[in-house]
């Protein structure tokens, strides 16, 4: 039976910077996933499941996901197809990742979105093509935090603002979107989990080992975006998520960051920038890469009748 949704009463509970190394997949071995993988990646694997727990405690309705590998240069779309079943294969890594996925998707959470959005001033599109085939980013971040696939999702693309014209229009695009988002949500009475797909620095290596779960060749590429990558965790875990959004430009410059695809821009607008202390699961690198699997819990921030932390944020 559909699940009545009270219009005007939707909410987000909980956003997450949810990584996407298909990496990870592939050392979990699960059944939609063909390569077999020994071990691997222990780290933030455990940091998934740690934040899988949580969600378990959750009452939600939808995953919302914007992935920087479903890249779009005229705006942003939306996925808009009820339910999508395809084989999808990373590009860069297909011995590792040709995973045969199964998904439902909220179309009336996309059009609204979209209707939000397009108000706003945003190029929009609905993509209503069946044959459409998920992107790896996608697919991967809402398998690692819900792999029963028991929740519909609804996807946006990253538009090519940071590549175009500079990592500061990003940044102003995806603030207006993550607003539009929000509305979208209250106004649908859906209870939902947002979730960034991507990593922290992104310059990674150009070669793996003949076994790539040989964790003695995995470490950061070079100690400089490891410094970047302390530091925006640790404005995270002290709420300071004003400071974030600040240095975002600089840090997405700086560290070859995969936020120039404005993920984490937008999901941490669409919260309203909540000054409470994220709660980081694991920081790992995978191919060099910097990934941080953290947690933004607003449903248990605001049962604590002593935290403030939530009051001024910006809506």
């Amino acid at each position: 039976m559909a699940k009545h949704f009270q219009e005007g009463s939707g909410k987000i509970v909980l956003g997450a910077l949810a990584p996407h190394p298909p990496h990870l997949v592939y050392a979990e071995n699960p059944p939609q996933n063909e390569p077999r993988a020994e071990c691997g990646w222990e780290t933030l694997r455990w940091g998934y499941e740690a934040l899988r727990n949580n969600l378990l405690k959750l009452d939600y309705d939808v995953v919302v996901v914007l992935s920087p590998h479903w890249r779009t240069y005229v705006g942003t779309h939306v996925l808009g197809v009820e339910r999508l079943k395809n084989i999808s294969v990373d590009p860069v890594f297909p011995h590792l990742f040709r995973y045969h996925y199964d998904m439902t998707v909220d179309v009336g959470l996309s059009k609204a979105i979209v209707q939000e959005a397009s108000a706003d001033g945003l190029v929009m599109k609905l993509m209503e093509n069946p044959d459409f085939r998920v992107d790896y980013g996608t697919i991967v971040s809402c398998h690692l935090t819900h792999p029963n696939w028991d929740k519909p999702i609804v996807a946006l693309s990253s538009h090519a603002a940071s590549a175009y014209f500079s990592h500061d229009v990003m940044q102003e695009e995806m603030i207006r979107l993550g607003k539009s988002t929000r509305r979208a949500i209250e106004k649908s009475g859906r209870r939902a989990v947002l979730l960034a797909s991507n990593s922290l620095s992104h310059r990674h290596f150009t070669k793996e080992p003949p076994l790539p779960e040989d964790m003695s060749h995995e470490h950061i590429y070079h100690h400089g975006q490891y410094l970047w990558d302390m530091k925006m965790i640790q404005l995270m875990k002290e709420g300071r998520t004003d400071e974030v959004m600040a240095i975002m430009p600089d840090f997405t410059e700086q560290a070859v960051s995969e936020t120039d695809s404005g993920a984490l821009t937008w999901m941490l607008t669409a919260m309203g920038q909540p000054r409470i202390p994220a709660k980081v699961h694991a920081y790992g690198t995978v191919i060099g890469t910097g990934n941080a699997i953290v947690e933004w819990n607003l449903e248990e921030a605001q049962k604590r009748p002593q935290d403030q932390s939530l009051k001024g944020a910006q809506p």
